[in-house]
């Protein structure tokens, strides 16, 4: 239908559904054109991949606390099967849960909700992205079953290690493993495609630039850096392929090749790539907070002038992973630099919304508090990386508890905090239901206090040297006295995980028991707001016309204290 619209030129168009066929399930489940159903497919994806992720983090933290004992639902972690646990935990919860719940989920649903268009420009490449995803996702999935398991090399996946089935001990998961990586990427590339055009070319009549809700300007530009950061990654999943299974040797040094070509490679995509799951999670934030403080986002240009000046430094810091990797000292000063450069707009994006929340009329319903934990979180985060940015505090710190507990207070705040924070707050566009609040602030808290009771001790465990990846420290005299330390982080692991199942019970009670929510249940002004809760094909029966920005709240002289993007003046 999309291909059909005369762009910039579709209001009054009928966009009614008479012409439109009569939908089997099939058609309207599994092989839709909908962006909103392929958002919903990469919505329940994620989610189902993230419980997989989340049980791996149980069985290797049992392990870590209570070495040797049976792991209930698991048995025994051998050490081969611990790799695999650490290694796919990782894999996982970056990219197939960070990526495809934050860019491909919101991005699907949002992008032309938000802009005022009734579909992806390319529906049919957007289902083709989704499909690729699935296939991903099953190709990595196949990879535990396979002889000798799934790969357990590290979710960096270091050659020669990874590079030789007689160092990783697992040459069909190994070959799996970066087979699914290559599949998700292309499926990625596809996306992010479809992001940028629609968002550029079909937007709704009188809708500028300066008007695009935030969360759309993140999820292109994340696009954008995933587009250009992704290449030589995919070059290098190639070149890794063919070491493993033809017999190349462009990542082993006893025949010339170089196993730091890799790690530059692996981290010319993966540091970029933390903005690229990062922006549409602040994106997020500043939609549910701007909802709920009732205030314009403070400073909007500043923020988006930010967003492409990170995106831009992104490229910039990757070598700080690679200090001790032999890199030229002089190298190693110009990368402390830019890596503490770009530490500069991400702080001024967290005071920004700061400064939004100043003076507003702050309402704490269980999105506002995901939004306002996410800035709290992502704060710690933040700070702490400097000690990582800097050369010679990171030589000590490397691939210690130190840079685990950072990495997670960058990233819990990223793919758990952001997520639930979308989720909770456009849960009533999605299936046109609200979720039970006071569930939800149960929910919250029982993530929220664990989670700092996790990660805020293995900062200790890191400052006392503690290295992340060993099976059993019981082993050495020397570590073991920490043992409480880790008991405790992995009983409060476990009842974090367990108050997931609250959320889950919340977000499908809702769906049967749940008020219904109406188009507009937060008093919001963004497009999406104005059609019916959950939207039907084609999104609305007139497209909207936008006569401002979108985030008009307490304007003076009005009576509601919302002004809708597409209410005339």
């Amino acid at each position: 239908m999309a291909e059909t619209i005369d762009v910039g030129t579709h209001a009054g168009d009928d966009h009614g559904h008479d012409h439109h066929h009569e939908e089997t399930f099939w058609s309207k489940y599994v092989f839709s054109t909908d962006h909103k159903m392929i958002g919903m497919q990469y919505m329940f994806t994620g989610m189902f991949m993230a419980l997989i992720g989340g049980f791996f983090a149980y069985a290797f933290r049992m392990q870590l606390a209570f070495p040797g004992m049976d792991v209930p639902f698991w048995g025994i972690v051998t050490p081969a099967e611990y790799n695999a646990l650490i290694t796919n935990h990782g894999a996982i919860m970056i990219f197939w849960v960070a990526m495809p719940v934050l860019i491909a989920a919101f991005g699907n649903f949002l992008i032309p909700l938000m802009i005022g268009c009734d579909d992806m420009v390319f529906p049919k490449l957007n289902r083709l992205s989704y499909q690729i995803f699935l296939l991903s996702a099953v190709v990595l999935l196949a990879s535990f079953v396979v002889e000798n398991g799934g790969f357990g090399g590290a979710w960096t996946s270091y050659p020669p290690l990874s590079a030789k089935h007689e160092y990783s001990l697992t040459p069909l998961g190994s070959s799996l493993w970066i087979t699914a990586v290559a599949l998700e990427f292309v499926a990625f590339l596809i996306g992010g495609i479809n992001f940028v055009t629609t968002a550029m070319n079909s937007r709704a009549p009188g809708m500028k630039l300066y008007d695009i809700p935030m969360v759309v300007w993140m999820i292109v530009v994340a696009s954008i850096l995933f587009m250009a950061s992704v290449g030589p990654l995919i070059a290098g999943a190639i070149m890794l392929f063919m070491d493993q299974n033809l017999g190349t040797h462009f990542f082993d040094p006893n025949a010339g090749g170089d196993p730091i070509l890799w790690q530059h490679l692996f981290w010319f995509f993966g540091h970029p790539e933390v903005y690229v799951v990062l922006l549409p999670a602040t994106g997020i934030t500043a939609e549910v907070m701007c909802v709920f403080a009732r205030k314009k986002l403070f400073a909007y240009r500043t923020v988006l002038y930010t967003t492409f000046g990170t995106g831009v430094l992104s490229f910039t810091v990757w070598a700080h992973h690679q200090f001790i990797a032999g890199i030229d000292p002089r190298m190693a000063h110009v990368f402390t630099i830019t890596t503490l450069l770009i530490s500069i707009p991400i702080a001024e994006m967290m005071f920004v919304y700061i400064a939004t929340l100043y003076g507003g009329d702050i309402r704490l319903k269980t999105p506002m508090l995901w939004a306002l934990a996410f800035i709290a979180e992502f704060l710690i985060g933040g700070v702490t990386g400097i000690f990582l940015g800097a050369s010679g505090a990171d030589i000590y710190f490397h691939d210690t508890y130190f840079v685990l507990a950072h990495f997670h207070y960058t990233f819990f705040p990223i793919a758990i905090i952001g997520v639930y924070a979308g989720v909770t707050f456009w849960y009533p566009k999605m299936f046109g239901k609200m979720m039970n609040d006071t569930l939800g602030k149960i929910h919250f808290w029982g993530t929220i206090i664990p989670f700092n009771c996790i990660f805020i001790p293995l900062f200790v465990l890191g400052a006392a040297g503690q290295h992340r990846r060993i099976h059993d420290f019981t082993q050495y005299p020397e570590l073991a006295q920490y043992q409480d330390v880790r008991v405790f982080a992995t009983v409060s692991l476990v009842i974090m995980l367990l108050f997931q199942f609250v959320f889950i019970y919340n977000f499908f009670m809702s769906l049967r028991k749940g008020k219904d929510a109406g188009p507009n249940p937060w008093n919001s002004t963004t497009l999406e707001w104005t059609t019916e809760s959950p939207p039907g094909h084609g999104n609305w029966k007139e497209l909207p016309t936008v006569y401002r920005g979108p985030y008009e709240y307490q304007v003076p002289g009005r009576d509601k204290d919302f002004w809708p993007q597409n209410e005339p003046n």
